[in-house]
């Protein structure tokens, strides 16, 4: 990293503990998306050099120390303009300004979120490791949230078929939540990555797995849902990822025992499987769009 992006990250540490909303940090994401440096952003909002100290040095040495103190812990600190942060989570409107990880980076990280409700069925976790196995063999990572559940069938399956698993937490990175997934948490760093767009000590309340929905979607190709109660958080997740122009996979107990699965599965690139196979030959179908839009192309051309 430059001297010139360890500056900007720094800023960008400084400027976030500065920043107290969600929308704020839309605001600043906006900022930086648009080309402005972060160091300018802090410039601006801090007091101005006086014969005794320059507030900006002391704000950048702050947050130094801290991402230092991160780094040695074993997490990866990175902004968006880090070569390292996930590249199609960049593409989404509501991307986080900051993200932590532990585990192995990719440059290209294929994966499907495999999602649904805490208080799964016997079916639906059997559901979740089947599909999670099947996404494997097409080598592609599993993305799920670390959650009591499906969740957690989904991580398990994919870490027995030998295969990679992302979780992308409601928690900062040194939480486990639920507890008792601390040992799971660790394998899927080990295997694969965990992500959070929090601070590493933030504990997880009502506004933080909403957020990280957003960005599971945003990391994915495309999100399946599995089983999910009315209320279901995971509701959350499936309008982001229309909103993000992602697709939808529902399984058909979500659109009949739901009515905001019977509205989703109206919209745009949400289809509805009555099982795994179907599931599967949809994900197979949605591979294949790049490799269609270049035939589509080099044909116009």
């Amino acid at each position: 990293m430059s001297h010139r992006d360890e500056r900007e990250r720094a800023a960008t540490v400084a400027l976030l503990r500065r920043i107290s909303t969600e929308k704020g940090e839309r605001e600043l994401v906006q900022h930086l998306t648009e080309g402005a440096s972060a160091e300018a952003l802090l410039r601006e909002r801090l007091a101005p050099i006086d014969l005794f100290s320059d507030p900006l040095e002391e704000a950048m040495a702050q947050a130094n120390e801290e991402i230092a103190a991160w780094e040695q812990s074993g997490i990866h600190v990175m902004t968006l303009g880090d070569d390292r942060y996930p590249h199609r989570l960049r593409d989404v409107f509501d991307r986080p300004a900051l993200l932590f990880a532990r585990g192995t980076l990719l440059e290209v990280d294929d994966g499907v979120a495999v999602v649904g409700s805490r208080s799964v069925s016997s079916q639906g976790r059997s559901v979740a490791a089947e599909l999670a196995m099947r996404l494997v063999e097409r080598d592609l990572a599993v993305v799920s949230g670390l959650a009591a559940g499906v969740d957690t069938a989904a991580h398990r399956a994919a870490l027995g078929a030998g295969g990679r698993t992302v979780a992308i937490i409601g928690t900062g990175i040194h939480r486990h939540f639920p507890p008792e997934n601390r040992d799971l948490h660790r394998e899927v760093a080990d295997q694969g990555a965990v992500f959070s767009q929090f601070w590493p000590d933030r504990a997880p309340d009502k506004s933080t797995f909403p957020l990280r929905n957003g960005t599971m979607s945003g990391y994915s190709l495309a999100t399946i849902i599995v089983e999910a109660g009315e209320r279901s958080g995971t509701r959350i997740q499936a309008r982001k990822a229309v909103e993000h122009g992602r697709p939808v996979i529902l399984m058909r107990s979500v659109v009949d025992r739901t009515e905001w699965g019977k509205a989703t599965a109206s919209k745009p690139d949400v289809h509805v499987a009555g099982d795994v196979d179907e599931a599967v030959v949809i994900v197979d179908d949605l591979l294949r769009r790049p490799k269609q839009l270049e035939d589509l192309l080099s044909r116009i051309g």
